[in-house]
């Protein structure tokens, strides 16, 4: 066992072992669930995301209001951020998601699944995340950093919607957040009968709770402080490449178990279930899309600071308004590459992704 492991480290692994079981059995999914919704007709997916975030806004609310976690401490609720860069990012992950056939999360699960695709999106998107967070990109990002920073008067939804922004307007916006999104998912019977797909809500939304106790109250240790943050696939995927590399240099931290636990859990249930398979790309145009994809996702995601499910989920569960301007980023982003005149188009049969 590495000498820096900790409990920390340890619930990051198995927080991100029951994520990739959970991704596996159920195909949790932004983009599926999107492209299910707006061009298949099948909106299970998108209820199941919309129950994950209500749970998901429900249960970290409430850890902020019995003062278990300080959610101040966390990317997402920094005194200032730049619009331009959050929104800007969001519209180019929210469109390599579309070109890639999924986000990194997704890649990671499917990688677990035996898709080889999805290890060159892994691949290229943490390269091109570190490029633009530390590398050639890095000195881009930052001058438009520093030329559009603000520093709003408030940082979070019940700020904004009420002059005192204390416990009060916070549990009002989050039960009223959560409420319609609860009656949302369950205003479709076929969903009410997908027994599956609610458990697979509930379950993602407790593992981004889950993600908050290990790093913001667990991880709290006032001479070895963890960072806090809860499920998101940017930063780690970033991490856990350069970790491969050179671990000897490297501290193992929540977000690299948080990857490795992934994969594992895909991987043990993919082989449990029989529905391990190598894949690979049929065409030089599907790989030539998929690591176009996988590139803005990297550089749009270190822009946004997370992606679907950082900002998607975790973000919005903190009801930092800068969550709420990138993920209008990434939704945007999505319906240009699923419709309208930007509309990536359908690769053949044989090409189809998964």
């Amino acid at each position: 066992m590495p000498q820096d492991f900790n409990i920390v480290v340890g619930a990051g692994a198995l927080i991100g072992f029951a994520y990739g079981i959970v991704g596996l059995l159920s195909g949790f999914c932004l983009l599926s669930s999107l492209r299910g919704w707006w061009t298949d007709g099948d909106d299970r997916l998108i209820r199941t995301f919309a129950l994950a975030l209500a749970v998901a806004v429900i249960a970290t609310q409430s850890l902020v209001g019995y003062g278990a976690v300080d959610l101040t401490k966390s990317v997402y609720l920094q005194p200032s951020f730049s619009m331009p860069l959050m929104f800007g990012g969001g519209l180019l992950f929210g469109y390599g998601m579309v070109l890639s056939n999924g986000c990194g999360s997704r890649a990671l699960v499917l990688l677990g699944r035996g898709n080889l695709r999805s290890f060159v999106v892994v691949i290229v998107l943490g390269i091109s995340a570190q490029m633009t967070l530390r590398g050639l990109l890095a000195p881009a990002r930052m001058a438009l950093l520093q030329a559009s920073t603000i520093k709003p008067a408030h940082l979070t939804l019940p700020e904004l919607l009420s002059t005192g922004g204390g416990l009060p307007a916070r549990i009002a916006v989050a039960s009223a957040i959560s409420a319609v999104l609860i009656i949302f998912a369950f205003a479709h019977a076929r969903f009410r009968r997908a027994s599956g797909q609610i458990a697979a809500g509930i379950a993602v939304g407790l593992l981004v709770a889950a993600g908050w106790i290990a790093t913001g109250y667990l991880g709290a240790d006032e001479f070895n402080p963890a960072a806090v943050t809860s499920l998101t696939f940017i930063a780690p995927v970033v991490d856990a490449v350069q970790y491969v590399m050179l671990s000897t240099g490297l501290t193992l931290n929540f977000g690299i178990a948080m990857v490795f636990g992934v994969f594992a859990g895909s991987l043990i249930t993919a082989l449990a279930t029989a529905r391990f398979r190598l894949e690979g790309y049929q065409s030089a145009q599907h790989m030539l899309r998929s690591i176009i994809g996988a590139a803005l996702m990297g550089s749009g995601g270190a822009m946004a600071l997370g992606c679907s499910i950082g900002q998607g989920l975790t973000g919005i569960s903190t009801l930092a308004l800068s969550s709420f301007v990138a993920v209008a980023g990434i939704l945007l982003g999505t319906a240009a590459g699923l419709r309208g005149a930007l509309r990536v188009p359908p690769l053949k049969e044989q090409d189809a992704a998964s």
